[in-house]
């Protein structure tokens, strides 16, 4: 059924085409109720506006705190005009009704994420905006809900269409948009207050994200997909700024968080190198040019098509060597003007920077959906240094075993569990990725570093001489034994297994050297 507009209520903090909307509905008679700044921006524009002070004959309060809860605006708004009871109830109070409703929020998520103090950000958390939206959303049989300016033009048309009047439809599926907008609004402010108080698990909990993209298809062509931001301002790939190619697909998206993440944990410069979200090369060096060389090296192969992440400005130098392999996604802090010249001739290649790096040891939550429900935990931000580590062997590991233990444990850290990773002068030489069984991992990776030798010519395997980091402890001595094989000097792993003086036997008999560092890191 079609509703006829013929008085609105405008409050808006995003005031973006506010003033063309407020334009068209004056010219189509309706009369405009506004407030503060909506008011003043409509007024300046030459827009007839009424005060709602004067509307309800009470001025604003407690510093505007208190200016539409008024049964004047509530009444209007929530009166069903099919129902006697209602209608008498506006002539014996002098309720005007409110047809039409374009309400969005104190910038809340602005508030907090520009860094302003407590009492600022308490102070930016609507009251009457939500009151307004939720009561226009409820009574969609009579009143129109806009929350979002983008919605502006889809009103417009249909009023012209149909005399002034929104059909049924319209109504409804914009109510479900602003019932969206304020619970998202309030999850902000819940999750907001629940981390200034220290708390990580309320009793309920809520999830608000807007949204960025719809996404062609999810990780095959018949799932539906699209991509939310959330307030964590955390750089990376939702917040990047493409320069250039392909729309991102689901499992771009996915790859592409993976790479940065990785490359976020190193202060020199580093380049990683991802396909289906297991890194196939990460390497540092004295320049991005240098690490790139030495990530691909570790696993050409599974590169073509991968996903490339820095840490550092990508440069012209750099640049032209990703240039000559087929990639899809780079991802950077930021590419200079030689580099996006370089990119500029592989139009289907997506280049995204980012503007900064996020910070590894940050606090937040990551998700994982189950049947019934949902799994929260922890980022993790686990980070262990050479001060942490416990020789467990007779022979200690040398200065540059124990550089290589401490890059190779982080890069395990973004390796599908079971992980080994094989590393030797500051890169990566084989990795064996989420393997049911530990020992299986160890000799994918060694596998893997001897095709990789192979590839480039040299006589013996890259593993030669390297050290071995595992995600978990060694369950059993054979997982250690495969890496030693594989010509590994050193171990890094956790510890803690039943088997630990086993395997502390098994890795003094083969004349290695090993750490524990009491933490893991499973990447399930």
């Amino acid at each position: 059924m079609s509703e006829t507009i013929r008085r609105a209520l405008v409050s808006v903090s995003d005031k973006s085409g506010l003033v063309e909307f407020g334009k068209f509905l004056a010219d189509q008679g309706i009369e405009i109720l506004s407030t503060g700044g909506s008011a003043k921006a409509l007024k300046d524009a030459g827009v007839p506006v009424k005060e709602v002070s004067a509307h309800t004959g009470f001025p604003e309060i407690m510093d505007g705190r208190v200016k539409t809860l008024h049964p004047k605006i509530h009444g209007g708004i929530l009166a069903r005009r099919d129902l006697k009871t209602h209608t008498d109830a506006m002539t014996e109070h002098d309720i005007a009704p409110i047809d039409l409703v374009i309400v969005n929020l104190y910038p809340f998520e602005a508030t907090v994420t520009s860094g302003a103090d407590y009492e600022t950000c308490v102070e930016n958390i609507d009251i009457g905006g939500p009151g307004m939206v939720r009561a226009a959303a409820k009574n969609h049989g009579f009143v129109t809900i806009i929350t979002d300016p983008a919605d502006y033009q889809l009103v417009i048309d249909e009023m012209k269409a149909q005399g002034n009047s929104t059909s049924a439809e319209l109504r409804r599926k914009l109510a479900a948009s602003a019932y969206s907008h304020t619970a998202r609004y309030d999850s902000m402010i819940s999750n907001w207050l629940q981390s200034e108080c220290g708390i990580d698990f309320p009793r309920e909990t809520t999830l608000g994200g807007k949204h960025k993209q719809s996404l062609r298809y999810g990780e095959n062509p018949h799932q539906v997909a699209a991509v939310y931001s959330s307030i964590d301002a955390r750089p990376g790939v939702v917040t990047a700024k493409q320069l250039q190619g392909k729309e991102l697909s689901y499992n771009n998206l996915n790859d592409t968080d993976a790479a940065f993440e990785l490359v976020s944990e190193f202060e020199a410069p580093t380049i990683a190198i991802i396909k289906h979200a297991n890194p196939c090369g990460v390497a540092t060096g004295d320049n991005l040019s240098d690490a790139y060389k030495a990530a691909l090296a570790c696993d050409p192969v599974s590169a073509f098509g991968g996903i490339i992440a820095t840490n550092r400005t990508m440069d012209a130098a750099t640049a032209s060597q990703v240039a000559d392999l087929f990639a899809e996604v780079i991802i950077a802090p930021d590419v200079d003007e030689e580099a996006r010249a370089i990119f500029a001739s592989k139009k289907n290649l997506r280049v995204l920077i980012t503007g900064a790096m996020p910070n590894p040891a940050d606090r937040g939550m990551t998700m994982k959906t189950i049947s019934g429900g949902f799994l929260l935990q922890g980022r993790d931000n686990g980070r262990i240094t050479a001060a942490d580590l416990k020789v467990v062997t007779k022979r200690a590991p040398t200065e540059q075993e124990l550089a290589d233990m401490l890059f190779s444990f982080r890069v395990g850290k973004h390796v599908k569990s079971n992980a080994i990773v094989y590393v030797k002068n500051g890169a990566t030489v084989g990795i064996g990725a989420g393997q049911m069984s530990r020992v299986d991992s160890s000799r994918i990776a060694a596998w893997k570093g001897k095709e990789a030798a192979e590839a480039a010519g040299h006589a013996q395997s890259v593993t030669v001489g390297s050290v071995v980091s595992s995600d978990a402890f060694f369950p059993f001595a054979d997982g250690l034994l495969a890496a030693a094989e594989a010509g590994a000097t050193a171990v890094i792993q956790p510890g803690g297994s039943m088997r630990d003086d086993e395997v502390i036997a098994a890795a003094d008999k083969a004349g290695l050297a090993m750490v524990f560092t009491g933490m893991r890191h499973f990447r399930h």
